[in-house]
């Protein structure tokens, strides 16, 4: 079973953050389709945009203390430039040490492409930090 099996995946309104993502004339491969290394940017800085967003707001996430453990992507639809992506980020699970992000890109209301990572904080994770990722669990229902 992927990730696109997963149908609240594909849904806008089941991410509590958002970002419009700006493609780049770069990003397109030779049949002018936004390539795979793009998607995976685009995936990274809708990561960072959310880490950063969390600190911002509960000051509990130190982006620099936090690695990728494991990712997984599955690509859906083709993607095109110039048009921007609109990035869906939520939290799935809460561990010990970890958490799961879903993230899905989308270009003109269609996912073209789902993420699952694994991120680990190197410091653990405080009370603090856990009550902040779990006000942003993912609606999967």
């Amino acid at each position: 079973m992927g990730l696109k099996d997963e149908g609240w995946r594909c849904e806008p309104a089941s991410y509590p953050f958002r970002a419009s993502l700006q493609t780049r004339y770069g990003d397109m491969d030779a049949n002018a389709h936004l390539n795979n290394v793009a998607i995976a940017r685009l995936f990274e800085e809708a990561r960072l945009r959310f880490h950063m967003a969390v600190r911002a707001e509960a000051s509990a996430i130190d982006p620099a203390g936090v690695m990728i453990a494991h990712i997984a992507i599955d690509y859906l639809a083709q993607g095109s430039y110039p048009a921007e992506v609109e990035a869906g980020v939520g939290v799935e699970a809460i561990g010990n040490r970890s958490y799961r992000l879903a993230i899905s890109l989308f270009q003109e209301g269609r996912a073209m492409a789902l993420a699952t990572c694994v991120m680990v904080h190197r410091d653990g994770m405080g009370e603090a930090m856990r009550a902040a990722l779990a006000a942003r669990a993912v609606s999967a229902g």
